[in-house]
């Protein structure tokens, strides 16, 4: 799998960013000059396309190839366009259930939900485009190849994302510690995202304080927290009951 999405050599990933493929990362080896070089950095930061830079010996052991100092991480699967994924939900005549995940970094939690998620009938994944986990063959694994049956969009900002899910007449549900209200205070029987943060931050403060509606999950334990593919579960599966309950 690392083999088939994986680019090297700096104007092999400038044409593969020009042609439109889905780059996941881009690695750049530390120090590197030069006029191409510096092509390939402005494109970059045009693109909004996540990279960083490491030593050598990072590069080198992403392939044995000739990198040139450029290894670039294509996604194996093609990304939604968010406008027209939300749009074509809403035609459908279905209630939506979309999930954001705000820079969620691990990609065995990232394809656990992913599983969860097209087990529970979630119609789009979104995610920002840097500083979250990758669609790798990780990903891939980890999520039993449900990867390629739930659309994923990528955003510049979930912020973006949530005003335009707001626009759209769809309540968004923040899964946060920091409310007095649990899943089972919040109906989600009508157009619903949920934001799920990430492993160490939770959800960044500026994104909470635009949602729509907090909650969290009753925690009679002494561990004060849960993994997040396992409460973005508890929470995809209230909305399944409820939504189950309209039908009985």
């Amino acid at each position: 799998m690392q083999n088939q999405t994986q680019i090297f050599g700096i104007r092999a990933v400038i044409e593969a960013i020009n042609a439109g493929e889905s780059i996941d990362k881009v690695f750049l080896q530390k120090g590197l000059r030069g006029e191409l070089f510096g092509e390939l950095e402005a494109l970059l930061r045009k693109q909004a396309i996540n990279s960083s830079y490491v030593p050598a010996e990072k590069l080198n052991r992403l392939t044995k190839k000739n990198h040139q100092g450029v290894v670039a991480q294509i996604s194996p699967i093609a990304f939604h366009d968010l406008e027209d994924l939300v749009l074509n939900v809403i035609e459908s005549g279905k209630i939506p259930l979309f999930l954001l995940l705000d820079q969620l970094s691990d990609v065995r939690n990232f394809g656990a939900i992913i599983r969860t998620a097209e087990c529970t009938g979630v119609d789009g994944i979104i995610i920002q485009k840097k500083g979250g986990a990758p669609v790798n063959g990780d990903t891939i694994k980890t999520s039993a190849g449900a990867v390629f049956k739930v659309p994923i969009c990528k955003v510049d900002h979930i912020k973006d994302a949530v005003f335009y899910m707001q626009s759209s007449g769809i309540k968004v549900i923040a899964a946060t510690e920091k409310t007095n209200n649990t899943l089972y205070d919040i109906s989600f029987n009508e157009p619903c995202a949920i934001i799920m943060g990430s492993e160490g931050k939770g959800i960044n403060p500026s994104i909470l304080k635009v949602a729509d509606a907090k909650a969290k999950l009753p925690l009679l334990g002494e561990i004060e927290s849960l993994n997040v593919s396992v409460a973005c579960g508890a929470f995809l599966y209230e909305a399944v009951r409820q939504r189950l309950s309209i039908d009985d």
